[in-house]
């Protein structure tokens, strides 16, 4: 039956970024099609958070974890504990990201890099770390959240653009790399999407207006809007997908 290959049954996935908004759906949805969860984010209650308990009540198991990552040591550090804990996860979620908004001609180093270390560097090096174990297993499923400033530049958000994009590249990087030895890297766009990040421009009643105005579908996306293509990404349904960037955007690039 088609709706087996969706099933993710007896799988575990590492979702990043989980504690609200895209993330949080996600694991969600994964936690629904089966999976348990490991979920990591910077201020994530060790217990009785949200999303542990939505995941706990499908059924599915969870473990939380802390990592700040735009420390490099720290990162190493949760990969190093992840491993020894749980082993590889048969499904890596890089979902976890940040903006730091000023025009470009004052914007200081200090947002650059945090933003490029988040969004960029600990999303190559957990893929790495992890995509190794997976490529020695000879199965795996690695999943970016990339934007639509993978596509276009945005306005005041150069490290954000910048980061995107080469999710993008990165994307298809590994998907070269790793999808004869059993393993698929795909991302997804999201469009603009009702979370804490596109707060400021939902706030401004031009920007938010002139988004509305051009967005097909006529209305900002919903993080639930995200739950059926992770499912699909992460299970046996798209395993001839690879090095894809799949736009969940409410139509905006078809415009």
């Amino acid at each position: 039956m088609v709706l087996d290959q969706f099933k993710l049954d007896g799988k575990v996935a590492l979702v990043t970024g989980c504690k609200r908004g895209i993330g949080f759906a996600m694991a969600e949805a994964l936690a629904e099609a089966g999976a348990d969860i490991i979920g990591v984010s910077a201020s994530l209650e060790l217990q009785g958070s949200k999303i542990e308990n939505a995941v706990r009540a499908t059924g599915r198991k969870f473990k939380a974890y802390q990592c700040d990552f735009s420390n490099r040591t720290a990162l190493y550090d949760f990969i190093t504990n992840l491993k020894k804990d749980f082993g590889t996860p048969d499904i890596l979620v890089n979902n976890a990201g940040t903006i730091l908004r000023k025009p470009a001609a004052e914007h200081p180093d200090e947002y650059w890099d945090k933003v490029i270390e988040v969004n960029q560097n600990a999303p190559f090096i957990l893929s790495k770390e992890i995509g190794r174990d997976m490529i020695a297993r000879g199965s795996g499923k690695i999943i970016f959240t990339a934007s639509l400033l993978t596509f276009q530049g945005g306005i005041t958000v150069p490290g954000y653009a910048a980061s995107k994009g080469a999710i993008g590249q990165l994307t298809m990087a590994l998907s070269n790399e790793w999808s004869a030895k059993g393993v698929q890297v795909n991302a997804i766009a999201p469009g603009y999407i009702s979370t804490d990040n596109t707060e400021a421009l939902r706030n401004d009643s031009v920007r938010s207006q002139s988004i509305l105005g051009r967005i097909p579908a006529g209305r900002w996306g919903k993080p639930d809007d995200f739950k059926g293509p992770i499912v699909f990404l992460a299970s046996a349904a798209s395993d001839y997908m690879t090095g894809t960037v799949m736009l969940v955007d409410g139509g905006w690039m078809g415009r």
